[in-house]
């Protein structure tokens, strides 16, 4: 049965629209639902409604705020499979995969619940004779949050749980692929007791985002998504006068020296490159093998484990991999395969045109390897956000640190390694965000911050953890002197 995704404006459901979108079932191939667009009246009524509560919700006492912040945490955790499914529904992931990325955006509302610790400000007496000196974390006002079809539900739970905490209010426009999991956490946050208007939901396309970008009363501006639109929504944003962050693409390297343990490492990587069907900013796409008989032995190491991998709805329980979001993005990802191919790498394991049997018409593809990859190559340079692996053979740990620090992209790396020496070399000289030492997907935790670095990341501020209190809080400081009365 087709269903209709509506705005979530001051505590309501809103259903006006002119223009809607099509949502596909991505295990069938079919039309299952629409998801209005919000022009830019409705983009006037959620912002109006974010400023007029940011009035009260600012004056909000921050243990009041942790007390709502609390239940929603609670209401989460008592809904996270049912978030899950409508994560699957939409997007295509496993199941298994949707509750971890839940779980991981769930882990950010739990450190919003001790934010009264993180807001105390900084108090100095006696800067001068009489004279006392002391620092604040105040609001900004409405803040926005642009986020991408991959993890409709973590990284929404990434923004708004954050600018609550620190007394804004927030509109959130998730990405028209998969929008029905952002709907039911604001719902969930409504029920904790989250007043009319602190966060609303508006939906829609690029029109929609332009609304958003240059609003007079929008202070603060949360994007997730490519580099080249993240560019635009910093660029946009900036002229406006707001606070941008905008976090873009990535080319995710792992540099594999001859000393690590190849089993380890090739179960880890397939994991890393084609868990949730390569449709992730942290994804393992380029393997950087130090040596040729590094190379060889862990493609062999790998390729048995690809075959392993069951590719299938999510919500079969013994699907390794569901299918792409859209059919436009599977012709994308599979137009890199024949580019690769064009461009002289060697496609080893050529899973592009793979269908699981029971989902002919689903938008499906296998795990696809190449090997023998040149930086030149587009299929090296260009992020690709499929199920698809580079290999690029290097003769030693230099060279392969250079081709990292020279890529455009730098949000996350990874080494195996049994030399301590090497792994403290890499970490302490790499030119990317977030780093791991045998382990390929270096996630922070929710009390760290994530962020790249180059053309991963417009700004200079990372998301969640004590970055965000930065983000969406502005300093003032105080200098005071009192001087004694003097009696009549």
């Amino acid at each position: 049965m087709s269903y209709e995704v509506p705005h979530f404006i001051q505590g309501k459901k809103i259903s006006a629209s002119n223009r809607k979108l099509e949502i596909y079932d991505p295990v069938q191939g079919k039309l299952a639902g629409h998801v209005l667009v919000a022009d830019r009246q409705i983009v006037q009524q959620a912002i109006l409604a974010a400023k007029q509560a940011f009035k009260t919700w600012s004056l909000t006492t921050p243990s009041q705020r942790t007390k709502i912040l609390f239940r929603f945490k609670a209401l989460l955790d008592k809904n996270i499979e049912a978030l899950a499914k409508l994560v699957t529904q939409e997007h295509g992931k496993t199941l298994a995969e949707a509750i971890g990325s839940v779980q991981r955006g769930i882990d950010v509302v739990d450190f919003t619940c001790g934010i009264t610790h993180h807001l105390k400000g900084v108090f100095t007496d006696h800067v001068a004779t009489g004279i006392d000196c002391y620092s604040l974390h105040q609001p900004l006002g409405v803040c926005i949050g642009i986020t991408p079809f991959n993890f409709p539900a973590m990284i929404p739970l990434w923004m708004f749980p954050m600018a609550l905490a620190c007394g804004n209010t927030f509109v959130l426009k998730p990405s028209e692929k998969d929008p029905s999991c952002s709907l039911r956490l604001v719902e969930l946050a409504q029920e904790a007791g989250v007043p009319d208007g602190v966060v609303n939901i508006v939906h829609g396309d690029k029109e929609t985002v332009d609304a958003l970008l240059i609003h007079p009363d929008v202070n603060a501006i949360s994007f997730v998504g490519s580099s080249t639109v993240a560019e635009y929504v910093y660029k946009t944003g900036m002229t406006h006068h707001k606070r941008v962050q905008a976090f873009g693409g990535a080319k995710n390297h792992c540099i594999v020296m001859p000393d690590a343990d190849l089993d380890q490492a090739a179960e880890q990587l397939v994991a890393a490159a084609y868990g949730s069907a390569g449709e992730r900013c942290m994804a393992i796409s380029v393997v950087v093998a130090v040596s040729d008989e590094t190379a060889d032995k862990l493609i062999a190491n790998m390729k048995i484990k690809i075959t392993h991998l069951k590719i299938g709805s999510g919500f079969s329980a013994d699907s390794d991999v569901g299918p792409l979001v859209t059919q436009a993005h599977l012709e994308r990802v599979q137009s890199y395969i024949a580019l690769g191919k064009e461009e002289g790498a060697k496609l080893i394991v050529d899973g592009s045109q793979y269908k699981p049997k029971e989902f002919t018409n689903g938008f499906f593809m296998g795990a696809c390897l190449f090997d023998h990859v040149q930086p030149h190559m587009r299929i090296y340079k260009e992020e690709i956000f499929g199920p698809v692996l580079c290999i690029v053979r290097v003769a030693n740990f230099d060279d392969g640190l250079k081709l990292i620090n020279e890529h455009e992209y730098g949000n996350g790396t990874a080494i195996f390694t049994r030399d301590g020496y090497i792994a403290r070399t890499f970490a302490d000289q790499v030119q990317v965000g977030m780093v791991g030492i045998n382990l390929p997907v270096p996630v922070p935790v929710a009390y760290h911050s994530f962020g790249g670095w180059k053309r991963s990341i417009f700004s200079d501020i990372g998301m969640y953890g004590s970055e965000a209190i930065r983000f969406y809080t502005k300093l003032k400081t105080v200098t005071q002197r009192w001087m004694p009365r003097i009696s009549s």
